[in-house]
């Protein structure tokens, strides 16, 4: 699944990188960016986290001429009055105009390093507003994202989540390079795929898929066996015919019938009267107990 998605991602769609301090997923995200390239698109790339110098490093010279770095990195709040980007220009309508000046024919694949840059500075719903604008905008092909899972909270990953198309969450593998990637995928009917694949990032920034987990833990298989829970009980939870018909005819003691209802609903004369015959031992003073209120 890793390598369809870096064939090339649906236009429309956002793919989403998830890394942590325990793996970088930066490797992977120029890899994607090399992908785009060799297959002759244009890429912008909103710079936050690193310089211009260090995103192209391990990138072929010769397609320099279609990639695009918007630097937000230098002065990323715009504390300078000569900032190309700031974070605060984070929406749809700037960045669509900033797309069209370089393409303005050809819908090209934004690449945003990273988002949990924006997050940090404004809030995660214009966030997820201004992404959902651009999905449906014909400035941008695809929207490729880096996303620092530990250092927001579990709600505010969730909501980017939920927009992505595809999301991919690197851990560090067992042995020397290699990593895990854990992929979700939702297709346009809906219909969500997941997988595991241990990879590892060549120095020319190729993804070579090495293999599968052999335990993954929180796999669930789609099938279960269907077991009988009074298979092996000492005693029968059945009933014979026999004992069903008997069961059925028996009558229950907190059951009115007929006879019964028609007597409760329809009473007799006298009916409503309380008698009370008082007992011995009733403590009763023939006195008026209120005669001291008499005026």
């Amino acid at each position: 699944m890793l390598s369809e998605l870096l064939q090339g991602t649906d236009v429309g769609g956002f793919l989403l990188i998830q890394d942590s301090c325990s793996y970088s997923g930066r490797h992977l995200l120029k890899s994607f960016i090399d992908a785009a390239l060799n297959r002759e698109e244009v890429v912008h790339v909103l710079g936050l986290d690193v310089s211009e110098e260090e995103l192209k490093e391990g990138l072929k010279s010769f397609v320099f001429q279609r990639l695009h770095f918007h630097d937000a990195y230098a002065d990323p709040l715009g504390w300078t009055d000569n900032s190309p980007f700031t974070v605060h220009q984070f929406s749809s309508s700037r960045l669509t105009e900033l797309l069209k000046q370089t393409a303005p024919s050809k819908p090209a694949t934004l690449v945003i390093d990273s988002l949990s840059w924006v997050l940090r500075h404004i809030s995660p719903t214009a966030v997820c507003h201004t992404l959902q604008q651009l999905k449906k905008g014909g400035a941008v092909r695809t929207i490729i994202g880096l996303l620092h899972e530990d250092m927001h909270s579990r709600g505010i990953v969730g909501s980017v989540c939920r927009l992505a198309t595809s999301v991919i969450t690197v851990e560090p593998g067992t042995k020397g390079e290699e990593a895990l990637a854990k992929i979700t995928k939702r297709s346009k009917s809906g219909k969500v795929t997941q997988d595991e694949q241990i990879f590892s990032i060549r120095k020319d920034l190729t993804v070579t898929v090495l293999s599968k987990p052999t335990n993954p833990g929180h796999k669930r298989s789609t099938t279960e066996e269907q077991v009988d829970p009074t298979a092996n009980l000492t005693f029968n939870l059945r009933l014979t015919d026999a004992e069903r018909e008997a069961k059925e005819k028996l009558a229950l003691p907190f059951v009115f019938s007929k006879e019964k209802k028609t007597a409760l609903l329809h009473s007799g004369p006298g009916s409503g009267k309380i008698l009370y015959e008082p007992d011995a031992s009733d403590d009763y003073d023939q006195e008026d107990p209120d005669d001291d209120l008499d005026v």
